[in-house]
């Protein structure tokens, strides 16, 4: 259940029974013929699908991320590490003074990763509590469905291309864009790589027909709720 859709009222109500919640993280930035804000609407809408059944509150994603690398991309909007990690960390303090003392972070932006090691270092100083930081796209039952699909899969191509990230009037290539050097663009700065990757692909096609995409999106909801479910200790 969205926080937005609850009252005060309701939340206290609700952390007499349970003591879970669900927090996505997104990111603003290029992903090619797709939407800005890709990683925000998969992440919330993947904890939205995930938590529907417990009746697990969702708190509103965090729409920026870190990601300095598109800066040369118009609209892409990039934290420091130190924000990000200050903003993630205020968050986690005021859901555990609320009484959430079982988070699940549902990430959608690989760039976000040093807030999963702020997690742990946050857990250890906050006893009693747990919080899982999971990647939703490349879990392991999820990452297993996208290999099934199609191995040449990466940022931006057919497999963050779902019918809620596409743009109206938006139609992309129908080649497979060749997989780019990752190795070359860890080394590129937002200028020089905004050249090489031109649209923003990092490789392989831009869309697969939605069963491929339905299904995809199936295994990956069943993996987040089971973690939110049964993954605790």
């Amino acid at each position: 259940m969205k926080i937005s859709d609850m009252n005060w009222m309701q939340v206290e109500d609700y952390l007499k029974r349970d003591d879970r919640c669900v927090l996505p993280l997104g990111s603003t930035e290029q992903h090619a013929y797709l939407s800005l804000s890709v990683d925000s609407i998969l992440a919330e809408r993947m904890a939205l699908e995930s938590a529907a059944p417990s009746g697990t509150p969702v708190f509103p994603v965090l729409a920026y991320g870190i990601t300095p690398y598109f800066r040369a991309y118009p609209g892409s909007i990039s934290l420091r590490v130190q924000t990000y990690l200050s903003v993630v960390r205020d968050v986690l303090d005021g859901l555990l003074e609320h009484g959430f003392k079982r988070i699940l972070i549902v990430n959608g932006h690989g760039g976000n990763s040093p807030a999963q090691g702020l997690t742990g270092e946050w857990m250890a100083d906050h006893a009693g509590t747990q919080v899982m930081f999971h990647n939703w796209w490349n879990a392991p039952a999820t990452w297993a469905k996208v290999q099934e699909i199609d191995p040449v899969a990466s940022h931006a191509s057919w497999m963050e291309n779902f019918p809620w990230t596409r743009l109206e009037g938006i139609t992309p290539p129908t080649n497979q864009k060749p997989m780019a050097d990752l190795s070359r663009l860890r080394l590129l700065e937002p200028k020089k790589l905004r050249e090489y990757l031109i649209e923003g692909n990092y490789g392989g096609l831009y869309q697969r027909p939605d069963a491929d995409m339905h299904a995809l999106w199936a295994v990956a909801v069943q993996e987040t709720r089971g973690l939110l479910e049964q993954g605790w200790v």
